[in-house]
Parts: structure tokens; sequence; C-alpha cells
């Protein structure tokens, strides 16, 4: 026993400070390995995260992108051409990436060929069927003209996300397509009760009841599922791209520039359309011209010499 009392068994100062260095360096070390731990967790929770985006991107875009398909019947021009009676110019669907067949215009010079370009959403489309719709319909039942009508999709982004012009001008093509014979009746009630520029539209199932309102009776599920499907997507939008880029067939239009583009034997109208008399001369003018370009003119018989 060491004299004075019991004997100090303490760590020294130096001892306790070495202890202190070993146990951090101990922490830095298990530190380090917790922090690579952490780095691989989290890479791989990004990883795994990063790959379910992908596939969800994935899914979204395959299911939103559908391959193109046919056009719809009765549109091989991108509009629908209907004649004496209100009978529809039937013919066979558009191909994918086919070019669009130019209807053949009557070459007697007799016969008003009516072309109007429209976007369902356009107060001014609206303002020129309300006008003049009736007359052009007496002038085609009587068999005075033919009108062809081209739903184009201008529009699309003014209807507050809901594509309201894709969706009236894939809805015309499906009746078009299931109801040629009805399709004038129908255009001219998705100008009824027009929907404003920069407001939804019409939805779907509002649509469909244009379709049993304008008196569709035939093919209706048909034209319903079309409708639901939005079967004319990627035609409407490349019959669109191809009035837009042109150039017009039958006419000296280069391109479509706004709606309603009206073109009558090929001449555009400019004037009011709110007039239907200034539009009457206008197409009586242009039918004039026509019979008088396409009428030979006749060459005098030579009479005989007298003999001499």
């Amino acid at each position: 026993m060491t004299p004075g009392g019991l004997s100090d068994s303490r760590p020294s100062k130096n001892e306790r400070r070495e202890v202190a260095r070993e146990k951090a360096k101990q922490l830095r070390i298990d530190q380090k390995k917790k922090d690579r731990r952490n780095r691989v967790l989290l890479q791989g929770s990004i990883g795994v995260v990063a790959i379910a985006i992908v596939v969800i991107v994935a899914v979204v875009i395959m299911g939103s992108i559908r391959p193109a398909g046919p056009g719809p019947a009765n549109m091989a021009s991108d509009g629908i051409l209907i004649g004496e009676g209100m009978t529809a110019v039937e013919t066979t669907a558009l191909q994918p990436d086919a070019a669009a067949q130019a209807s053949e215009p009557d070459a007697t010079g007799t016969v008003a060929n009516i072309r109007v370009y429209v976007d369902y959403l356009c107060p001014f489309c609206g303002l020129f069927e309300l006008t003049n719709g009736e007359q052009i319909q007496s002038w085609v039942e009587s068999g005075a003209a033919t009108v062809e009508i081209h739903p184009i999709a201008i529009l699309t982004s003014k209807s507050a996300g809901s594509q309201y012009s894709l969706r009236a001008a894939n809805a015309a093509a499906c009746v078009a397509s299931s109801a040629p014979n009805d399709f004038y009746a129908f255009n001219a009630a998705l100008f009824t009760d027009q929907p404003e520029e920069n407001t939804t539209g019409r939805s779907d199932a509002e649509l469909k009841e244009v379709v049993a309102a304008s008196g569709v009776t035939t093919n209706v599920s048909e034209i319903e599922t079309c409708i639901d499907d939005t079967t004319y997507k990627t035609w409407v939008q490349e019959a669109t791209e191809r009035a837009l880029s042109g150039p017009i067939a039958n006419s000296e239009l280069e391109k479509i520039t706004g709606t309603p583009t009206v073109l009558v034997d090929g001449k555009q109208y400019v004037g009011a359309l709110d007039d239907p008399n200034e539009f009457s001369a206008f197409v009586l003018q242009a039918v004039g011209e026509s019979y008088s370009t396409s009428t030979p003119t006749p060459t005098p018989t030579p009479e005989a010499t007298p003999a001499g």
C-alpha cells in the first residue's frame, strides 16, 4: 500500500486524451461507413424511382399515341362532297401518309362548286353558316351547286385545354364516314348555339347529343364510339396541316390562312359573311365566268363562194 491512502487507479490525462482520440477515430470510421451505406441506398432508391417514372411516362405516351390509322370514308379529298338531293359522294378512306385526292369539279360550268373550310370553334364560320347555310342547301338540292365541306382544327388551343376544335372535327369525320348523307345537317347543328372561343366547348357526351338532335339515325352507336375514341384525331391533325401548308387543289389559293375559307369554282369569296345577297351574287358571277371559259365559242361556218 502507498503511504497516505488508497492508490489512484484513474487513467491519466494523457490516457484519457488517447482514449478520446481512438473513440473519435472510430466514430469517424463508423460515420464514413454509414455515409457510404446511405449513398448506396439513396442511389438505389433514385434509380428505382427513375425507372418507375420512365415506365409511367412510357405507358402514358403509348396510351395517348396510337398508330396512325386510315382517315374517314367519304373524305378522300379531306372534305366531303355533297351533290344533288344532298347526297354525299362516297369515297374510300384515305390511308396513312397518303396525299389527299382532289374532288373532280363539275366541268360544264353550269354547276357552282362551293368549297368551305371550317373550324367548329370559329365564330366567323358560325356566322357564314347561319347566314348562307339554307340557301346553299337549296342550290345543292336542286342540282345548281355542289358543296364540299372541309373540317379543320386551327383553334384547338383556344378551348381551355379541351381541344374542342379537334374533337368536333373528329365528330364530323365520324358522321361523314358512317352516315354521309346526314353530314350537312350535323355540320349545321354544330354551329347552332356554337361554343365561344376560350371556353371548353362541348363535351364528347354533348357532341353525341348533337348527333341525335341533327337527325342522324344511321350507325349511331358506331358514330358514338368513334367520338369517344377520337378515332380520326390523327387524320384531323394531318388534314389541318395539309390545308395550312397547301397548295389548295382546283384553285389559285396557295394555302388556308384562316376560317372560313370559301371558294366558288376555285375563286375565293372575300365579301361580307353576314350578307346572303352578296354571297349569292358572287356565286352567280363565278358560275358565269366558269361557263364562259368552259363553253367553246362557235366557229362561224364559212359561206360558199359564188361560182364565177
